[in-house]
């Protein structure tokens, strides 16, 4: 479970480090936050956007020099929920690379079917994380891998800026 305190201005991550952010934003369709990644050997500053409609977390990540990688978004399929100001994600395991205009890759399929096995997920939780993996999937290949495109058509438009 990783925990998003507005309020407190804290992002809690699933090992129990909590980290200050520098920007929260709330908006209908979601929660933007950014903050550093101190001690990170390869990020140096991290945005996301928690999408609860869509069962994702939209990422985009800022790397040390020499650490670059060649895709543009890194989607983490979740659960969220919200009680006030608090928001919480439970990682369902499946995770997407987005290229902008090239390609879309599924990770961590094995990481879902461990999860699975060894009851970290249920079964609901297991098909809901291959449905909206395969929603999305299909959602950015049908607009040319323009994560924004297909967003645009439920209704949200991303902002990175704090």
């Amino acid at each position: 479970m990783e925990v998003f305190d507005v309020d407190a201005g804290t992002n809690t991550d699933p090992k129990g480090f909590v980290r200050q952010v520098d920007a929260f934003r709330t908006e209908p369709f979601g929660l933007y936050m950014a903050r550093p990644t101190p001690g990170h050997p390869r990020l140096a500053y991290f945005r996301s956007w928690l999408l609860p409609s869509l069962g994702l977390r939209v990422g985009r990540w800022s790397w040390h020099p020499g650490h670059e990688e060649s895709f543009d978004y890194y989607l983490d399929v979740v659960n969220i929920s919200r009680i006030g100001n608090v928001w919480r994600t439970k990682d369902l395991y499946l995770d997407l690379l987005v290229t902008a205009g090239s390609g879309v890759r599924v990770l961590d399929i094995d990481e879902l079917l461990t999860a699975l096995g060894s009851g970290l997920v249920e079964a609901d939780e297991a098909e809901r994380a291959l449905t909206v993996t395969h929603r999305t999937v299909d959602g950015i290949s049908r607009n040319g891998y323009d994560l924004d495109k297909w967003l645009t058509e439920h209704g949200i438009a991303l902002s990175w800026n704090p």
